[in-house]
C-alpha cells in the first residue's frame, strides 16, 4: 500500500447517511459558527444547555449503517412476518390501493412533505383534496357537514360521546352522564371508549340497541352494519333515542354505505367510521384516516379541522382551514377537542379513491364484495353450515370450531375466532372466486362450482328494503377523472398549489419539519408491512415484533426511560396516553383525588385540551420576563393544590425556545408535592444524544416521531406519539382487548387502549426505525448539535433586523427562536401575518404566526437545512425587513405596499393596469434568485371573516376550480 492510499476501512462510508442527512458539511459548519461567536459545536452546547442536565457521556447506540445495508437487514426482518389472506374484519380490510395514488401520493415527497396547511394560499391542493374527502363523506352518509378525518375509528366514537355530551348539555336536554354503546360495537373501539369514559365522569350503558332507548342516557353509540356482520334498520331506535333527547351517533363502513341506507337517512346526529377500505393499506393498524360527520346545526361542536370555502382578495373562491382550527390555542382547555388528530395524507388518498372509481365504480366493488359474501353463505348454508348471520353486507358469522379455524389458516386464510365454536369470515376487495371456492373446500371439505352458487345467491336478496335509494357522488370531481391519465394530471395539478419540503424549507417553530428520507420511505411500501391485519395472530407479526422491539430499546435509550408504549398514533394522543398513565398511577396508590393540571401559559395549545380530556382541572402557571416559567408562581401553585396535584406538563426546552437552568428543580418542586412531571416531546429534537427527559427529571414524555424521528407530516397527518416512561409508570400504559402489546408476563397486561390499533400507526414505525439505525448514536447526536446551530444562525444574523425575543443565559437559543414582529407592527402597522404572507411571493414557508406569543413570528430551521438553504431564507427576511422600512419612511402608503396585497399570484401580471406604488417585478420577482425557481401561490390573499360568516364545507360548482 503506497503511503498516500487509503485503507479499505475508510472506504466504507459508514457514515454515508448522516452527511447526506444533515445540510452543513464540516465548512459550512466552520463558516457558520464563527458566524455567531462560537469555537466549535461542543463549544455552542456549553453555551446553551445547562451543564447539569448534559449527559455524561455518549449514548450506547450502534454504529451508523449505510443506506443500502440498513435496508437489507430491516428487510430480513420484515421476512419473518407470514402474510395470509385477511379475512378477519373489524374494520380493517384488504383494499387494493391503485397504483396511479400510491405512486403520485402515498410515495410522492410533493403530498407527504408538507404542512398542515394553516398557510392555505400556498395548499390549494391539499385543501381540495380534502374538501373532496369532506364532500365523500357527506355523501355517503346522508348528513351535512364532515371534517377532514380524525385518528381512527375508535378514537372517533370517543370524540361523538364528548360531542354527544357538549350537545345534550348545552341546551339542557340532558343532565345525565350515561352514554349508550352497542353492544356489538367493535371491541377495539369498547375498549377505547372505556378508558375515554372513565377520565370524562361517564358510566357506558351497553346493551341492544333495542333496549337504548330505555336507558336514560345523553347520547347513543349504535354500529352499521354491527361485528356480527348483521345490518340493521335503526331508523326506530334512533328516532326512540332522539325522543328522549339523546343524541345518536353511529359508525359505520363508508363500504356497506355506497350500498345501504345512510345514518343520515335513518336520523342520525353523528356518523363516523374507517376510511381504510378505500385504498389504504392496512399497515398492521395503520395509519388509516376516521371520517366524522354530523348536521349542520352543530357545526362549532364538532371535533376537528374543517375545509371551508372562501374567497380571496379578488372575490375568487379560496379554500381554507376553518372554525375549529384556531379554537384550540385560543380557548385551550375549552377547546371541542383536540385538533392535532388527523390523518391527511390519508383521508387525501380515500378521496381520491373515490374520485378515481366514481359511484359507479365503488358500486361495482361493494356489489362484489356483497355478492361473494353472498356465495360464501350460500355455500356453507348448503352443507348445513350454520350461518348466523341473517342480513349481512360484508360480514358472516359461522357456527364452526377450532378445527375450522385452523383448516382455514392452513389453507391461507385468516378468520376471526368471533367466539366458542363462531368464526367471523369479512370479504374485501382483494378476495376472488378462487378464493371463496378455496375457503369452503378448507371449512366444509367440499369441493363447489362457483357458476352454481353466484346462480343460487343472486336469488335471495338479504338487503331487501335496505338499500339507500339516493344518489351518490353526483359533483363532477367524481366524474370526471376515471383515467389514469387524466388522474395523474389531476393530482399534479393540485400537488402545484402547494408548497412542501420538496420546493424550500418550511422553518416552523415547534413543528421540526426535516428531511424525510426516501431511503427511510422505501420500507412503508413493503408487503411485509403493509399487508398485515392488526388482530394477526402474533406468530405470524414476528418481523414485525422484533422491529418494535428494537426500536422501542432504542427509544428507552434515548429518552431515559424504562419503558416506551406505541399505541398512541399521533403526539396529542401521546400527550393524552401519559395523562391517562399519570392518572391511573395516582389511583393504584389510593391517590385518585389528584386532578390538578399544572400547564405554564407558555405551552402548546395541545396540553390544557389533552388535560382536559384525561379529567384533570387545568391551573396555568405564570412565565417570567424571559419566557422561562416562573419559579416562584409554580412554587406557590404546587403548594396550593398539594393535595391535588396530579401533574405538570412541561415542553423542553421551553415553547419559547429556550433551556431553561431551572428545569430540574421545577421538576423537583413538582415531586415534592406529589405530582408527576409530563415532558411535551415537541422540542425533543434538541436534546437526543445531548440530554434526555429522563436525565432532566421527567416521568413520562411522548416522542414525536414525525418531527425528531423523520415520519412525514403528510401535510397534518400522519404522525405518531409513543410514550416514554419510568418504571413506576410503565404499569399504566395502554395494552388492548384484541392483541397483546408484550409478552404474556407484561406490566401492563389488562390496560385500556387509547388508539384503536395495540401499536398505533405501526406502518409509519419502520420509518423511524431507519432513521435511527443509518444515524446511528453519533449521528443522532451530530443531528441535534446540528439543529442547534442552524437556529442560532438564523438568530444571530437576524438579530439585527427583528428581535429575538427570548435568549438563555448565555444569549443563545435552543433549536428554535422567536422574531418579535410587535415593534415594526406598531410602527407601521406590518404584521406578522403580512410578513407570513410576503414570504410566499420568495417561495418559502411562513414561519410558525403569533404561537407561543401573539405578534411573533417562531423558527426552526431543523439540522436538514443547508448553509445555502438558510441563506437564501436569511436574505428574504432582511428584504422584506427592508420593504418596511420604505412603509416606515412613507414611501409605500401603510395599506397598499407589497407586504399588505401579499401574496401575488399569475393574475397579478396579468392585469391590465397596476395602480400600485410598486412594480410587478417587486412584487412576483423581489429577488433575482426567486425567477430561477418561482412558486406562485395560486390565490391571492384569503377572506378569512368572509368564510367565517359564509359557512360552506362542501365541494362548490367545478368551474370554481378551473
Amino acid at each position: 500500500m503506497t503511503p498516500s492510499a487509503p485503507r479499505l476501512a475508510d472506504l466504507e462510508q459508514q457514515d454515508e447517511f448522516i452527511a447526506r442527512h444533515l445540510g452543513p458539511g464540516p465548512a459550512e459548519q466552520a463558516a457558520m459558527l464563527a458566524a455567531i461567536g462560537a469555537g466549535s459545536l461542543e463549544a455552542l452546547m456549553d453555551q446553551t444547555l445547562p451543564e447539569a442536565i448534559r449527559l455524561p457521556a455518549d449514548l450506547p447506540l450502534p454504529e451508523p449503517r449505510r443506506e443500502h445495508e440498513a435496508l437489507a437487514e430491516l428487510k430480513a426482518i420484515a421476512q419473518k412476518n407470514v402474510l395470509k389472506k385477511n379475512l378477519i374484519g373489524l374494520g380493517y380490510h384488504d383494499t387494493l390501493t391503485p397504483k396511479v395514488i400510491l405512486r403520485n401520493v402515498l410515495e410522492n415527497p410533493g403530498w407527504y412533505t408538507a404542512y398542515t396547511p394553516y398557510q392555505a394560499e400556498i395548499a390549494q391542493g391539499r385543501l381540495e383534496a380534502l374538501l373532496n374527502f369532506q364532500q365523500m363523506v357527506v355523501d355517503l352518509t346522508g348528513l351535512e357537514l364532515a371534517n377532514a378525518s380524525l385518528l381512527d375509528e375508535a378514537t372517533a366514537a370517543a370524540e361523538a360521546m364528548a360531542m354527544a355530551h357538549r350537545l345534550s348539555h348545552q341546551d339542557g336536554r340532558s343532565g345525565t352522564k350515561r352514554f349508550f354503546v352497542d353492544r356489538d360495537a367493535f371491541p377495539q373501539t369498547l375498549d377505547v371508549l372505556r378508558t375515554r369514559a372513565e377520565y370524562f365522569g361517564f358510566e357506558l350503558v351497553i346493551g341492544s340497541p333495542a333496549q337504548a332507548a330505555d336507558a336514560e342516557v345523553f347520547g347513543a353509540l349504535l354500529q352499521y352494519p354491527d361485528q356480527r356482520g348483521e345490518v340493521t334498520d335503526l331508523g326506530d331506535c334512533i328516532a326512540a333515542l332522539k325522543a328522549t333527547g339523546a343524541v345518536v351517533a353511529v359508525a359505520a363502513d363508508p363500504m356497506a354505505l355506497v350500498l345501504l341506507q345512510s345514518p343520515g337517512a335513518m336520523g342520525a346526529d353523528i356518523a363516523l367510521g374507517s376510511s381504510q377500505r378505500f385504498g389504504i393499506p392496512l399497515g398492521f393498524g395503520g395509519p388509516h384516516a376516521a371520517f366524522f360527520a354530523c348536521r349542520q346545526a352543530f357545526a362549532r361542536s364538532m371535533p376537528g379541522r374543517i375545509i371551508g370555502v372562501s374567497k380571496d382578495a379578488r372575490g375568487k373562491p379560496a379554500l381554507r382551514l376553518a372554525l375549529q382550527t384556531r379554537e384550540q390555542h385560543i380557548r385551550r382547555e375549552k377547546a371541542n377537542s383536540n385538533i392535532c388528530t388527523s390523518q391527511v395524507l390519508l383521508a387525501n388518498m380515500a378521496g381520491f379513491y373515490a374520485v378515481y372509481h366514481g359511484p359507479e365504480g365503488l358500486k361495482t366493488i361493494a356489489q362484489r364484495i356483497h355478492r361473494l359474501t353472498a356465495i360464501l353463505a350460500t355455500g356453507l348454508a348448503a352443507v348445513g353450515v350454520k350461518v348466523l348471520t341473517q342480513r349481512y353486507f360484508d360480514t358472516i358469522q359461522v357456527y364452526l370450531g377450532d378445527a375450522a379455524y385452523a383448516a382455514a389458516q392452513a389453507a391461507g386464510f385468516n378468520l376471526r375466532q368471533a367466539g366458542s365454536d363462531t368464526l367471523g369470515i369479512s370479504i374485501n376487495e382483494k378476495t376472488s372466486g378462487a378464493d371463496i371456492l378455496a375457503l369452503l373446500k378448507a371449512l366444509t371439505g367440499k369441493a363447489m362450482d362457483l357458476a352454481a352458487l353466484d346462480q343460487e345467491a343472486a336469488r335471495h336478496d338479504v338487503l331487501a328494503g335496505l338499500k339507500r335509494q339516493d344518489a351518490i357522488l353526483t359533483h363532477p370531481v367524481f366524474q370526471r377523472y376515471h383515467t389514469e391519465h387524466e388522474m395523474l394530471r389531476y393530482l399534479k395539478k393540485l400537488q402545484n398549489k402547494d408548497l412542501a419540503l420538496d420546493h424550500s424549507m418550511i422553518p416552523l417553530g415547534s413543528c421540526t419539519m426535516k428531511l424525510n428520507a426516501t431511503s427511510a420511505m422505501i420500507p412503508l411500501g413493503w408487503p411485509e408491512f403493509s399487508d398485515l391485519h392488526p388482530f394477526a395472530p402474533l406468530d405470524q407479526a414476528q418481523g414485525y415484533l422484533e422491529m418494535l422491539k428494537e426500536l422501542s430499546g432504542w427509544l428507552e435509550t434515548l429518552t431515559g426511560f424504562a419503558a416506551i408504549c406505541l399505541q398512541p398514533n399521533s403526539g396529542a394522543q401521546g400527550e393524552y396516553a401519559g395523562l391517562v398513565a399519570i392518572r391511573r398511577y395516582h389511583a393504584s396508590r389510593g391517590e385518585g383525588e389528584r386532578d390538578i393540571c399544572l400547564i405554564p401559559r407558555s405551552a402548546h395549545g395541545t396540553n390544557p385540551a389533552s388535560a382536559r380530556m384525561a379529567g384533570l382541572t387545568v391551573v396555568p402557571v405564570d412565565c417570567d420576563a424571559n419566557g422561562n416559567v416562573d419559579v416562584a408562581d409554580l412554587k406557590a401553585k404546587a403548594a396550593q393544590h398539594e393535595t391535588r396535584l396530579a401533574c405538570l406538563m412541561l415542553t423542553y426546552p421551553s415553547t419559547h425556545g429556550v433551556f431553561e437552568a431551572a428545569v430540574q428543580e421545577i421538576c423537583a418542586i413538582v415531586h415534592a408535592h406529589g405530582g408527576q412531571v409530563y415532558m411535551d416531546g415537541a422540542n425533543l429534537n434538541a436534546q437526543v444524544g445531548l440530554t434526555s427527559p429522563g436525565r432532566i427529571g421527567a416521568d413520562v414524555a411522548h416522542i414525536n416521531l414525525h418531527k425528531t424521528f423523520a415520519i412525514p407530516h403528510g401535510g397534518g397527518g400522519p404522525g405518531m406519539g409513543p410514550i416514554g416512561m419510568k418504571a413506576h409508570l410503565a404499569p399504566f400504559m395502554a395494552d388492548h382487548v384484541l392483541q397483546a402489546t408484550g409478552p404474556k408476563d407484561r406490566v401492563n397486561a389488562g390496560q385500556g387502549a387509547v388508539s384503536a390499533a395495540p401499536f398505533g400507526s405501526a406502518s409509519l414505525l419502520p420509518i423511524s426505525w431507519m432513521y435511527i439505525a443509518m444515524l446511528g448514536g453519533r449521528g443522532l447526536k451530530l443531528a441535534t448539535q446540528t439543529a442547534i446551530l442552524n437556529a442560532n444562525y438564523l438568530a444571530c444574523r437576524l438579530q439585527a433586523h427583528y428581535p429575538v425575543l427570548y435568549q438563555g443565559q448565555n444569549g443563545r437559543v435552543a433549536h428554535e427562536c422567536i422574531l418579535d414582529i410587535r415593534p415594526l407592527k406598531a410602527a407601521t402597522g406590518i404584521s406578522e401575518t403580512d410578513i407570513a404572507k410576503r414570504l410566499m411571493d420568495y417561495g418559502f414557508h411562513a414561519p410558525t404566526v403569533s404561537f407561543p406569543v401573539a405578534g411573533t413570528l417562531m423558527l426552526e430551521p431543523t439540522e436538514s437545512e443547508s448553509k445555502a438553504e438558510l441563506d437564501r431564507f436569511i436574505t428574504a427576511m432582511i428584504h422584506i425587513r427592508e420593504e418596511i422600512r420604505r412603509v416606515e419612511t412613507g414611501e409605500w402608503p401603510a395599506a397598499n405596499n407589497p407586504l399588505k396585497n401579499a401574496p401575488h399570484t399569475q393574475q397579478d401580471l396579468l392585469d391590465a393596469e397596476w395602480k400600485r406604488p410598486y412594480c410587478r417585478a417587486e412584487a412576483c420577482i423581489p429577488l433575482p434568485w426567486v425567477a430561477e425557481n418561482k412558486f406562485w401561490p395560486s390565490v391571492n390573499r384569503i377572506d378569512d371573516v368572509y368564510g367565517d360568516r359564509n359557512p360552506i364545507f362542501t365541494c362548490p360548482p367545478m368551474a370554481d376550480h378551473q
